[in-house]
């Protein structure tokens, strides 16, 4: 029996993102709602929520982009001069986010010029992370192998809608993570913002989802053709019993994993149709999975690799959730 590498790979990378986004979601989410809570001992819990496991969620970038350029050289060499621009500005945001973490409990007279450097390094890798995905898939120009496009071609309405719903969706994730973290006035606090956030969400998830069938015809007719309908018509009925979820977990406050799961599933479902869109592209609108693959020779290689580095991922990660689960104790500190 053949081994079809390439589909194993791009099924790996579509995992490593997926789980990066999940999981630094809510990270990023926390900074970006770090401003509307001024006191600085409740500031003190929302970083201490996801101090111990913030470094590990970026694991899965790591691995993402790096199996991106291992295994699929021609994508790799075609997305990046696409969208330098909002990529590199995702990395600043990331590594001021990161500072952030370990200079603000080192200093009383600078703490507050490291708070605004968490939360806008957070909302600025957010915001490019989402523009980036809308770049990605309004499609780029490729001539020869190459892009063709022009410097700011990433930067349309669709990208901008698309980076401010994922700021939107990782701010609904941390709101609902902390809710299982904290408790008392945080808690409270986070009930309140991820109901507005909640309906905001979804109002965005309905427009992108309406809007990115009008980008390409293959699209379209992958979401609206016969007899792709039939496959793809239990999508919608999906994100609404995952918004209904939501919004039930949000009221009923006795069940507090109930709404991150819920926010949890409405990012899968999303990443599920977005997947249904590209399908079996891997740089939209030309170059598909098997064309932008590396030698099969390689891919072997590679999986040998992966084969032994993901479980120990998988086990660590599950770890450090397993030892740091409870309650943030607001006595604690991130030294």
């Amino acid at each position: 029996m053949t081994i079809d590498l390439p589909l194993i790979w791009a099924g790996l990378i579509a995992f490593a993102v997926l789980a990066y986004v999940v999981l630094d979601g809510f990270d990023l989410g926390i900074g970006i709602l770090f401003p509307l809570f001024r006191e600085e001992r409740q500031r003190d819990r929302l970083m201490n929520s996801v101090a111990p496991v913030w470094d590990g969620n970026e694991t899965w970038l790591v691995l993402g982009g790096g199996g991106l350029l291992a295994a699929f050289p021609l994508a790799y060499a075609i997305v990046l001069p696409a969208l330098y621009a909002p990529l590199t500005a995702m990395l600043l945001g990331l590594v001021f986010r990161g500072v952030a973490f370990e200079f603000r409990w080192r200093t009383r007279r600078w703490k507050r010029v490291w708070d605004y450097s968490f939360a806008l390094g957070s909302l600025l890798a957010a915001l490019m992370q989402g523009i980036a995905l809308g770049g990605l898939v309004q499609g780029i120009h490729v001539e020869g192998r190459a892009y063709a496009g022009g410097w700011w071609d990433w930067l349309t309405p669709f990208s901008l809608l698309t980076g401010v719903a994922l700021v939107v969706g990782y701010a609904l994730l941390g709101a609902t993570w902390l809710i299982i973290k904290t408790d008392g006035a945080v808690q409270d606090r986070c009930y309140l913002l991820a109901r507005r956030l909640a309906v905001l969400l979804v109002a965005m998830i309905g427009i992108v989802s309406l809007w990115t069938p009008l980008l390409n015809a293959r699209f379209l007719d992958r979401w609206f053709g016969w007899p792709n309908l039939i496959l793809t018509a239990p999508m919608p009925v999906l994100v609404l019993a995952a918004a209904w979820l939501l919004w039930n977990g949000l009221h009923r406050r006795h069940r507090e994993a109930q709404p991150f799961f819920a926010t949890l599933a409405l990012f899968v479902l999303s990443y599920a149709g977005l997947g249904i869109s590209f399908w079996p592209l891997m740089v939209p609108p030309s170059i598909t999975i098997r064309e932008a693959a590396a030698p099969d020779a390689s891919l072997g290689f590679l999986l040998v690799g992966a084969a032994i580095l993901l479980p120990v991922i998988l086990a660590y990660t599950a770890y450090a959730y397993r030892v740091f689960r409870g309650k943030v104790d607001d006595h604690a500190g991130y030294h």
